[in-house]
């Protein structure tokens, strides 16, 4: 099943309000996210509908299994292509605000290539930094 952008959107606030709070609640994604509270009551209600939240009767709102995954997915993809674009030497409001941009577009092949590209350059990287500290 094809999500949409907004969507995606939505579930990765709200791991991201998970992991710095403990706790989901929809101010917090809304003052992340930048919208109204009642654009988060309607995106709310459209992903508890589709399966991806549930929300208790205090309002505070959990990822359920299909939810976490696709919030993981597209959270890996943000981190990861922030400090790609950081390293480019995009400053680093600039590159979080372009990978939000280019992660839901990017194909999988894409991104694993890129994410290799990265591992490669930090090795190689970390295996100049250690050569470097036996010359000294």
């Amino acid at each position: 099943m094809k999500i949409q952008k907004a969507s995606e959107d939505y579930l990765e606030a709200m791991l991201m309000m998970k992991e710095q709070h403990g706790y989901i609640r929809s101010i917090d994604v809304a003052e992340q996210l930048k919208v109204t509270k009642p654009s988060v009551s309607y995106a709310t209600k459209r992903l508890r509908e589709n399966g991806y939240i549930t929300m208790d009767k205090d309002g505070l709102i959990t990822l359920s299994e299909s939810g976490m995954e696709i919030a993981t997915r597209m959270y890996e993809r943000h981190k990861l292509l922030s400090k790609f674009l950081i390293r480019l030497g995009v400053n680093e409001a600039q590159a979080r605000e372009d990978a939000c941009k280019i992660e839901h577009d990017l194909s999988q092949e894409s991104f694993e290539a890129i994410k290799a590209h990265i591992a490669r350059a930090e090795k190689y990287v970390n295996e100049a930094q250690l050569q470097e500290n036996e010359d000294c």
